[in-house]
């Protein structure tokens, strides 16, 4: 059976790191990131954004990783930004077709930025129960959808997306 980076995700998430850690490291290094870097970078992302019960971290490391791969580094490349909000918008359609939620507070039922809550939901173990799933489905949204594709093959590709950008100037 070949892994993949859903599955090294999951890996990853049942080593201990949080779920947006283990999302963006799992492909970090397709795009030259170091896993200890990108550890360091998506920390404060788990737990609905530092516990806040905001959006699940498997959500927010996954959207990490598109920007990885269609992020913009120029200022003027307009076309690269909105290809970005394109993917991330149809990632998260995703997600809550599968989820119905990408709040994090929604998926695990407690809040998280209530201590009781949170030592509830550690005691339950929801975080091994439920938000395994969250970072495994994550994981396989970005590798049907997005991440394997070629521009060309993209359900975005570059054709679809200049007629698009086309489209909305007219």
């Amino acid at each position: 059976m070949t892994l993949t980076r859903a599955d090294e995700a999951a890996a990853i998430f049942t080593e201990g790191y949080s779920c947006s850690q283990a999302v963006c490291a799992a492909f970090a290094g397709d795009f030259g990131i170091d896993r200890d870097t990108a550890l360091k970078i998506s920390c404060g992302l788990g737990g609905g954004m530092a516990h806040t019960g905001n959006t699940c971290g498997a959500v927010t490391g996954a959207l990490m990783v598109i920007g990885m791969k269609y992020g913009r580094t120029e200022v003027d490349d307009l076309a690269a930004k909105e290809k970005t909000y394109a993917v991330a918008n149809a990632f998260v359609t995703e997600f809550l077709r599968r989820n119905h939620s990408v709040g994090c507070t929604d998926l695990i039922g407690c809040n998280l930025a209530d201590p009781k809550e949170l030592a509830a939901a550690r005691e339950k173990e929801l975080f091994k129960t439920k938000c395994t799933r969250y970072v495994r489905d994550a994981g396989e949204i970005l590798l049907k959808n997005f991440i394997n594709f070629s521009w060309g093959k993209s359900p975005f590709s570059c054709k679809t997306w200049v007629t698009r950008l086309r489209r909305r100037r007219s």
